[in-house]
């Protein structure tokens, strides 16, 4: 909250995917935003295990948020990214799902059209949803998936029409990064270019 009151983006980096709900409840009576999530999964569990916070929940608990007025979803892919129950709810609930194979068949568009002009836009990046053989330090790596170039392309079309309000940047799991930190460094990357962009696209 203070971090918003300072007018500042506020940048989450590191944890599971159950980190989002908090980060996203933070806006309350800060304005209204859109979600733009990139995961190979699509989140919408509402309990599992017991926990309605877990990793699986983040965008179930999002849409309670009535602050929460707009969901885009890039990156579902595979047998993994929920079953048709989670697809279903977050359909009808309006948020967009645009898996994998449709974002490379019809590029940033594909998310861009449903991303209202000026809108806040709070990123939410589980790095599974980067392809595993770009950034492979994660728990779950599922073939397929954005590339670092789709990811800046994506960051950069959202700041043309829209604000960057936000992002939480998770799951990456540096024990399982190689010697040279490569994953490592993409996350870092994307963090970097969101930051520069926040500032005003020219300074990305």
């Amino acid at each position: 909250n203070g971090i918003l009151a300072a007018g500042a983006v506020p940048i989450m980096l590191g944890g599971d995917d159950s980190v989002p709900i908090p980060f996203l409840a933070g806006w309350e009576g800060h304005g209204d935003i859109h979600i733009l999530q990139i995961d190979a999964h699509v989140d919408w569990a509402d309990v599992i295990e017991g926990n309605p916070y877990g990793y699986g929940s983040p965008m179930r608990r999002a849409s309670e948020y009535p602050w929460v007025k707009g969901m885009v979803q890039i990156g579902a892919r595979g047998l993994g990214s929920g079953d048709k129950g989670q697809h279903d709810d977050a359909r009808a609930w309006g948020s967009h799902l645009i898996p994998s194979r449709i974002f490379h068949a019809e590029g940033i568009e594909a998310a861009l059209r449903h991303i209202p002009d000026g809108a806040n836009v709070v990123v939410s990046l589980d790095c599974d949803g980067i392809d595993p053989t770009v950034l492979p330090a994660v728990n779950m790596p599922t073939p397929g998936g954005l590339s670092y170039e789709d990811m800046v392309g994506l960051l950069r079309g959202v700041a043309a029409k829209a604000r960057l309000a936000g992002l939480a940047l998770v799951e990456y799991v540096p024990q399982h990064d190689d010697p040279r930190r490569l994953s490592g460094i993409i996350a870092a990357r994307i963090a970097a270019v969101t930051m520069a962009l926040a500032v005003g696209p020219a300074a990305a």
